[in-house]
């Protein structure tokens, strides 16, 4: 889909490069511009203290696959000639530094723009551009906290609570990608490349959506309701014979299918727990009698029974088990590549499934500085002026 798009990717860490994998695996040639000396810091960052020290740590694997490695020296004179230079032959820059760093690296949108109008420059940062958290440093778990997520997760024992992943690094990074998108759609009908302006704060915002409605519209704060789900009862983690159930009956008659199937259909005139309202105030009365009888069967047995009525239900995975299920396989949501020095890997593909252009794994992510000659003689220089970058540690 994006075949003939090169995109400069600055980019470091997660939010970035999850942004540019996206844009890599709908076929942009991603060029990541790394500091010779280390590259981008995922390099160092993973389980696996041999890939570490090859600059290759699972971090880093895991957001870079389909992209090439150009060292560069932006602090250097003919580093920053050779960055204007690509720039002029790209469609894209995507950078996650501090709003000042380029401005300091006379490398901002204002100059790059003056030397390839068409370009679609994105700036992914913790606060935005502007503002009076512009320039303070931020890392995912820092946005987590001021952004209020971490307020509403967890329960009444364990709270505040992070996501147990990196939850305003990778939505930033979707939303950076989204918004390139959009813009190389807009250049396409107007001929003009534009400033983006990613922040993760504001990225994570819109996913509380619902909990941030009940809040500014309803009035209502929310509570710290662990694995329940606070729109619907019964809809949360139950215990069964074996361990646990998920069980989202957020319907009504979703809710009568599960008294029916629990052997308990009195509870459907139970006024605690008849109409949807009065099952979300009195959940805690009403899950320890669910459980009960959930107790006698296995969670497999009851997935199966609950699903056979239209009633969402499921196992709780472990991620080794998660990654591994029959339905994930048969998406193909991983793809296999070979990278060497490390072997055969299983890396995500495009998870959005396009009929005419999907987007696939088709390389690993590369080594630092890998195609650096390869990127320097696609736009004109020679091996005698390569030569001479290393020279000067332009490279």
């Amino acid at each position: 889909m994006l075949a003939g798009i090169r995109v400069i990717d600055l980019t470091n860490v997660l939010s970035g490069p999850f942004a540019t994998l996206h844009l890599a695996l709908l076929g942009a040639e991603v060029i990541k511009i790394e500091n010779p000396a280390g590259g981008d810091l995922a390099r160092k960052l993973g389980c696996v203290p041999e890939y570490n020290s090859k600059l290759m740590g699972t971090s880093f694997l895991a957001q870079n696959a389909n992209k090439k490695s150009l060292t560069l020296n932006l602090k250097s004179p003919a580093g920053r000639e050779i960055f204007k230079k690509l720039a002029a032959a790209s469609d894209v820059v995507v950078e996650n530094f501090r709003p000042d760093v380029m401005k300091r690296l006379e490398l901002s949108y204002d100059i790059l723009n003056g030397i390839n109008p068409r370009l679609v420059y994105c700036a992914i940062s913790g606060f935005g551009q502007t503002g009076p958290d512009a320039l303070k440093p931020a890392y995912d778990q820092i946005i987590q906290g001021l952004s209020g997520e971490m307020s509403i997760n967890g329960d009444e024992r364990l709270h505040p609570l992070r996501a147990g992943f990196p939850v305003c690094d990778t939505v930033g990074g979707l939303n950076a990608a989204f918004a390139i998108m959009a813009a190389l759609y807009h250049r396409e009908r107007t001929g003009e490349g534009q400033f983006i302006d990613v922040a993760l704060l504001d990225s994570i915002m819109p996913l509380m959506g619902w909990v941030v409605a009940n809040l500014m519209i309803g009035r209502e704060a929310p509570v710290p309701m662990g694995n329940d789900n606070f729109t619907a009862a019964p809809s949360g983690v139950f215990r069964t014979g074996d361990g646990y159930i998920n069980i989202a009956a957020n319907k009504q008659e979703q809710w009568e299918s599960v008294a029916d199937l629990l052997g308990v259909p009195e509870l459907k005139q139970d006024p605690r727990f008849k109409e949807r309202d009065a099952r979300k105030k009195n959940r805690k009365d009403l899950t320890p009698l669910l459980e009960a009888k959930l107790k006698e069967k296995e969670t497999s047995v009851w997935v199966d029974l609950m699903n056979e009525r239209d009633v969402p239900a499921g196992a709780i995975l472990t991620l080794e088990a998660a990654v591994h299920q029959p339905q994930v396989e048969h998406r193909n949501t991983f793809g296999n590549v070979t990278v060497d020095g490390i072997g055969d890997l299983r890396l995500f593909n495009l998870t959005a499934k396009f009929s005419k252009t999907p987007g696939h794994v088709t390389a690993g992510p590369p080594l630092l500085g890998e195609h650096t000659c390869d990127v320097l003689h696609g736009i004109g220089y020679t091996d005698e002026d390569i030569a001479g970058f290393r020279e000067v540690k332009a490279i």
